[in-house]
């Protein structure tokens, strides 16, 4: 008689299934090994306990010959049933178990023990394995089983579930394919042709806002999609009560280690949604997800399309000469990986470094260390390359500011006539205990910047944090500077206590400001205030908005904000990069990725002794163009301390 369903494993759950699906289906029991039916419509792969390598050979097979399957398993007390696999989607059973293993606490250890199942013909019966439980399970098969025999979507695709065989609860949860994943993703080659970039229209939600797609609109996937404590590509969310506004820190696990990612508004609602949309971005910048790269070669035999890596500022020569320095000299014959980019100067695509493209890749091969500078998320690609452009313009602001001691002049923040504002640094004054100076920062191109220091009115805690921010809209820029202040109050007022001796000590050797949170903290003392004198110390009177800031175009859409700037740089000589960093996980819900890349204009990095200067001559030349010395500068006047932004 012919087999409609296919059934492969032994034990009490292999057995309900069959025992139920008998009843009214033809069913089969056979090893994938051997030949399958050729009308089985579906194929089941059950076991009590986790058998990995199982479940590889049936991807492969069942892949291989096109069927759809399903599995059902037993680990440490829980029964996992799913996903649902269609043998030409991506989405696979080694998809769900990697999501599975990451988002758990206990990841390296899942792996390992993951590899020793792997290599064992059979495994023990998980302990927590009872019949009831398995019965249910078995219930919960069937039931799919059954959906799909009736033609009606599947509740597994994307999704497993798990079931607690101690209480018998269910619950569902989404996964995301891995766009790495070597059975079911096919990513396409990163070519020159897909590097290319036709600005399209982008209509804005508001004329005087720089977005095209509304948090409303968002909020129906973001959380639904990429937060799950079990499975997601974030698993966890922490509301921080402690800081002037709503703060939520969302996890993002990886194998090395845990990322928080933070959003900050108003509310705790956009907070999070906004972190999550961070954590996406984090995601789509750590390594190519979205193209194959496939173009190794020397910069010498490359030259004629590809970025002169000399350009994006290098290391201190005598950096690299030390013993244990993570990075290498720049050669030009040096094989390396690159991705193609496009470069809106030369309209044409452009050859990238690889490590300068995505910024976890800098070790090994690596000439510098590159940083998530230049990255951004938007709901149109026209979006994702605005903000961008703003955090490459924002993060070259303040290390310009930095590096040639600028005395900028100083915003009186009551002259916005912005209601909002005024609240905000009336909170930040009365919760937090903090002043708050904000000096216009705005170089050579125009874009508004601004440079934010918060300083604090009680003898406690951190006693300086600066940080920026740049958008066309002045007062946009001032309160995305003020969120990013208040992100560092409060927060770090013990560790600095505690480490005092640590800190400062930094401020004799500069080289042992080591890591992020190092710039912040060691700005956090009262002795390193004197630094900031040429900001903090000038007595000239305060400015307007009126006096300091053009008023911004208001467009109906973006395209043209971005068309307006771009145009700016190509007056300036300056070359606009972008490289398309978009995922398949980004992409099934329209939000595009994006690193900007401005060659001479200065990176933000981390780590004094990791200081990218040399090459930019532009830091020598800008401050001489805004009026502010009469000379250019050299190499040797440069402020010599590590920066403060946290």
């Amino acid at each position: 008689m012919a087999a409609h369903i296919l059934i492969d494993g032994q034990g009490l759950l292999a057995d309900f299934v069959y025992e139920q699906l008998s009843e009214n289906f033809i069913v089969k029991r056979q090893s994938i090994v051997e030949e399958v039916p050729e009308d089985t419509k579906i194929a089941l792969v059950l076991h009590d306990a986790w058998h990995p390598s199982v479940h590889q050979k049936a991807e492969e097979r069942f892949r291989a010959i096109g069927i759809p399957w399903l599995r059902g398993f037993v680990l440490f007390g829980e029964g996992i049933i799913g996903p649902f696999v269609h043998p030409d989607i991506p989405g696979c059973s080694r998809c769900a178990d990697l999501r599975r293993m990451i988002a758990g606490a206990d990841s390296r250890e899942m792996w390992e023990f993951q590899m020793r199942m792997a290599a064992e013909e059979s495994a023990r019966q998980d302990v927590w394995t009872s019949r009831t439980g398995l019965s249910h399970m078995a219930t919960l098969i069937c039931n799919e089983v059954q959906r799909f025999l009736q033609r009606q979507p599947s509740s597994l695709e994307e999704k497993v579930f798990i079931t607690n065989l101690r209480t018998l609860t269910n619950s569902s949860h989404l996964f995301l394919p891995d766009p790495l994943c070597p059975i079911c993703s096919h990513l396409p080659d990163d070519t020159s042709e897909s590097a290319q970039i036709r600005l399209e229209s982008s209509p804005k939600i508001t004329a005087g806002g720089y977005r095209c797609r509304s948090m409303d609109e968002l909020k129906a996937v973001l959380v639904k999609d990429y937060l799950d404590h079990r499975t997601g590509v974030m698993n966890g969310k922490i509301q921080d009560f402690t800081l002037p506004f709503a703060d939520v820190i969302v996890n993002m696990p990886l194998f090395e280690a845990d990322e928080g990612v933070a959003g900050r508004s108003n509310s705790y609602e956009m907070s999070e949604l906004t972190a999550i949309l961070e954590g996406l971005e984090r995601y789509c910048g750590l390594g190519p997800r979205g193209k194959k790269t496939i173009v190794r070669d020397s910069y010498h035999q490359l030259e004629n399309q590809a970025l002169n890596p000399t350009r994006v500022g290098l290391h201190d020569e005598e950096q690299y000469e030390k013993p244990h320095f993570p990075f290498k000299p720049f050669h030009p014959d040096t094989p390396m990986n690159w991705v193609w980019g496009y470069s809106f100067l030369h309209e044409r695509p452009i050859l990238v470094p690889e490590l300068l493209a995505y910024y976890s890749l800098g070790y090994g091969e690596g000439f510098v260390y590159e940083t998530s500078n230049g990255c951004a998320l938007g709901g149109s690609l026209e979006e994702a390359i605005f903000h961008a452009i703003m955090e490459v313009v924002e993060r070259d602001s303040f290390l310009l500011t930095w590096y040639a001691q600028l005395p900028l002049p100083r915003i009186d923040l009551s002259s916005a006539g912005d209601k909002e504002l005024q609240l905000m640094v009336d909170r930040v004054r009365e919760v937090a205990g903090y002043d708050l100076h904000l000096y216009n920062s705005t170089m050579e191109h125009g874009i508004t910047s601004v440079w934010g220091v918060a300083k604090n009115r009680r003898s406690k805690g951190l006693n300086l944090i600066c940080a920026a921010g740049a958008n066309p809209d002045p007062v946009r820029a001032v309160k995305s500077t003020i969120y990013e202040l208040a992100g560092m109050m409060s927060r770090h007022d013990k560790k600095l206590e505690e480490s005092r001796q640590k800190y400062e000590g930094m401020l004799l050797d500069p080289f042992a400001v080591r890591t992020m949170e190092d710039h912040g903290l060691l700005y956090g003392l009262p002795e390193a205030e004197e630094r900031l004198n040429f900001l903090l110390h000038d007595h000239r009177p305060l400015r307007t908005f009126a006096e300091e800031f053009k008023q911004p175009p208001r467009n109906n859409d973006l395209k043209d904000d971005l068309q307006d700037i771009l145009n700016r740089f190509r007056r300036l000589n300056l070359e606009v990069i972008v490289v398309d960093q978009t995922t398949p996980i980004t992409e099934r819900n329209g939000l595009f990725c994006v690193k900007v890349l401005i060659p001479g204009m200065l990176p933000m990095t981390f780590g004094h002794h990791l200081t990218r200067v040399k090459g930019l001559e532009r830091v020598l030349r800008v401050p001489m163009q805004l009026g502010f010395m009469k000379a250019p500068l050299s190499y040797e006047q440069l402020n010599p301390n590590p920066h403060p932004f946290p």
